[in-house]
């Protein structure tokens, strides 16, 4: 078959979207399939080549002022006009994202004819504080002052947690879900935002398919006891609504119960500079380490040296670093928002405390630590979620999906 991707997200940026992109494409690529990659340009490590059957078409853009690593893709109907030519004829588009390339490939397949499926990666009404009073006040240049006068610190933190159901996200949410309303099919990740679609009204034929994880690449066995000061860590994307704020919030607490614990934050993103303020207020910022990007190779090798892994974020549609973390044997601690509790499942390989409770986490976390059978039983238990998510297999149900939509089965 002939593909056409549309991904608003792409390498040489690392992120889910763009990962699953590649693994799934690359897979079925090797089975003979054809793909053209419609996604930005970024400029230093565009040309890559993933295999003979994948081809991709860049766009020029523009940052988006309050995070630059987003990319606004300006209209080319050139570019559209070649990526649908290439491997002619196309037999389906496949949007991944809800920006302006997934809207040029609605509308590229609409106007060649071709049927047009979306997985549904992005909760993006969970991502308005980009654009939001709060997070325009709260920059970095800034920070300190308003950090500096508590009063202030305290009014801005409940604009940001009662900001869960605003007038604004309901309508980000409507549209979005428009967008994916014209596909045949959505594939969801998982199947927790299966029912947050259902949910919003959405009535389209839902298909879940893990975005899956290379079980060769990341592998781990049980842990039987957490290291002697225990290793805290946290991976991803380090942006506002991952919310490290309250992991760190959570690791000072444990910090005065079990001295000499540390905490390691892999990832880059626009609110480091503000992280790395707040240790300092919170005084852990010597047992606090900001890595900041590191290769997706190295991150094999990363996981298996800590003992715990702590995520506050409240918008993953999967959460492929707790999926990674899983398939490394590392018990995790996150919060009940809408797919973690599928990876990270209460009671078996890990707890659930509500989102922003950075004092559940902490004790959670701690209750880990101090408790070597449950840590060694959850480490196991990790391991075994981690199965359900081999890539290969998922490769096959996103194969059997392109065929049946391809041939108006679906």
């Amino acid at each position: 078959m002939n593909i056409v991707v549309f991904t608003d997200t792409f390498l040489p940026k690392i992120d889910g979207v763009g990962i699953s992109v590649e693994n799934f494409s690359r897979i079925l690529a090797e089975r003979g399939h054809r793909f053209v990659i419609c996604a930005p340009e970024y400029g230093q490590g565009d040309d890559i080549h993933l295999h003979e059957n994948i081809q991709i078409v860049r766009f020029k853009n523009a940052p988006l002022p309050s995070y630059p690593e987003i990319k606004v893709v300006l209209p080319s109907q050139k570019r559209i006009r070649k990526a649908m030519t290439l491997n002619e004829p196309p037999h389906l588009v496949h949007i991944q994202t809800p920006g302006l390339l997934g809207q040029y490939g609605v509308l590229a397949a609409r106007m060649n004819r071709v049927p047009l499926i979306g997985t549904y990666h992005t909760l993006v009404s969970e991502q308005d504080t980009y654009v939001s009073l709060y997070r325009l006040l709260k920059v970095d240049a800034l920070l300190g002052f308003f950090q500096s006068n508590k009063k202030i610190k305290k009014r801005l933190d409940k604009i940001e947690r009662k900001d869960t159901q605003t007038l604004k996200k309901r309508i980000i949410l409507k549209l979005c879900n428009s967008l994916y309303e014209t596909c045949r099919v959505i594939i969801s990740p998982s199947h927790l935002i299966e029912k947050t679609l259902r949910d919003s009204g959405v009535e389209k034929p839902i298909e879940v398919i893990s975005n899956g994880m290379d079980l060769s690449v990341f592998t781990g066995k049980v842990k039987e006891r957490p290291h002697d000061p225990p290793r805290f860590l946290h991976i991803g994307r380090i942006s506002y609504e991952k919310n490290c704020d309250i992991v760190l919030r959570a690791f000072a607490l444990i910090l005065e119960q079990i001295p000499g614990a540390t905490l390691d934050i892999y990832g880059d993103g626009p609110a480091v500079t503000s992280l790395r303020i707040e240790a300092t207020q919170l005084g852990i910022q010597n047992s606090v380490k900001f890595h900041g990007f590191v290769p997706r190779s190295s991150l094999p090798a990363i996981y298996p040296e800590y003992d715990i892994f702590l995520t506050a974020s409240t918008m993953e549609t999967q959460g492929l670093v707790v999926l990674e973390s899983n398939a490394c044997g590392l018990p995790c601690v996150g919060v009940d928002a809408f797919a973690l509790p599928e990876l990270i499942q209460h009671d078996r390989n890990g707890f659930i405390v509500e989102p922003f409770d950075h004092i559940g986490m902490a004790n959670r976390a701690m209750e880990l630590v101090r408790n070597n059978e449950l840590f060694r039983r959850f480490s196991e238990q990790s391991l075994r979620i981690a199965e359900d998510h081999e890539i290969y297999a998922c490769a096959d149900r996103l194969e059997t999906v392109y065929r049946m939509v391809s041939e108006g089965q679906l």
